[in-house]
């Protein structure tokens, strides 16, 4: 038995076994990440360096793409380190940083897919008033308050799960330091200290998917009244990858914080954290750009540049 002030480190999932796994897995993520890492730093180098691109379908794009960055840059390399040096080990700091910083680009991301899906309701059912509601000064204010809004809720969620009195050992059931998993480590008899925090962000968080199915109903039924037929194809294989996308991203991230600690085990929790933290950030530049014949063009500039210079 122990508490909270005599951890000083903890033990994260490993991945594997035996050693060729660990490498196997190793090999995994490193592919992983580095297609995530090009593909969304293309998409940043595109925006920023196109100004034909400089609109609000683009800019809140460039900051999907930042948020992708730092969830893939928060957790697959101290997975990727612990498979390749055969160890479990995290910090208590570490943690602790780990799991603010994953909460932030997580509810970044949750709060910018429902910006983006707004802008998407507007330019479909109100293409009239696109100009005055997705002003640049709008836009702005919108994306400053999305990352505002995931820095409170990360320092609240962070501060409250380390303030817990921890007496369950240090071993967690995850490739990262995740809420759920070290509440299974506390041994605080207040169920509202525990989880209240978390189920105030998770009632937040709700009415942000109610607003986002309440839009996409809305696009649908715009859909549906174009007389062109080639018009709806090309409206629906837009909107139903991204809704698709929404889908699996608020789906697993809800069942993960929200289920019962009864229905944990460790292969079901791992492989909703990675279709929550790994595959989002790995699949939404493809998405999110693969129909978009502007912003491929200006990505193949930017490759073109700089393959040039090299």
């Amino acid at each position: 038995m122990s508490n909270s002030s005599s951890i000083s480190h903890f033990l994260l999932l490993a991945l594997a076994d035996t050693r060729q796994l660990q490498l196997l897995h190793f090999c995994l993520l490193l592919g992983i990440s580095l297609a995530a890492l090009l593909a969304n730093g293309l998409i940043i180098s595109a925006v920023a360096c196109s100004h034909h691109l400089h609109m609000p379908m683009f800019f809140f794009l460039l900051n999907l793409a930042l948020s992708d960055l730092g969830c893939i840059c928060t957790t697959v390399p101290k997975a990727m380190h612990n498979s390749l040096w055969h160890t479990r080990d995290i910090s208590y700091s570490g943690c602790a940083a780990q799991l603010f910083f994953f909460v932030f680009f997580i509810s970044a991301e949750f709060y910018i897919l429902m910006i983006m899906c707004y802008d998407r309701y507007v330019s479909i059912c109100k293409p009239l008033h696109y100009g005055t509601l997705l002003g640049s000064r709008a836009c702005a204010h919108m994306a400053a308050a999305a990352w505002a809004s995931a820095f409170l809720n990360a320092l609240l969620l962070t501060a409250n799960t380390f303030s817990l009195p921890l007496c369950h050992g240090n071993a967690l059931g995850q490739f990262f330091c995740e809420i759920p998993q070290i509440l299974k480590l506390s041994c605080s008899h207040s169920y509202i200290r525990e989880f209240g925090p978390l189920m105030g962000t998770a009632f937040l968080l709700f009415g942000c998917f109610v607003f986002i199915v309440f839009s996409y109903v809305q696009i649908f039924r715009a859909v549906l009244r174009i007389p062109s037929e080639q018009g709806r194809h090309k409206a629906f294989s837009i909107c139903l990858p991204h809704l698709a996308m929404v889908s699996l991203f608020i789906s697993t991230s809800f069942f993960t914080y929200l289920k019962p600690l009864s229905m944990s085990s460790a292969s079901r929790d791992l492989a909703l954290s990675v279709l929550y933290s790994v595959v989002p950030p790995a699949l939404n530049p493809l998405i999110y750009s693969l129909r978009n014949q502007e912003l491929n063009a200006a990505v193949w500039r930017v490759m073109n540049g700089c393959f040039q210079e090299h």
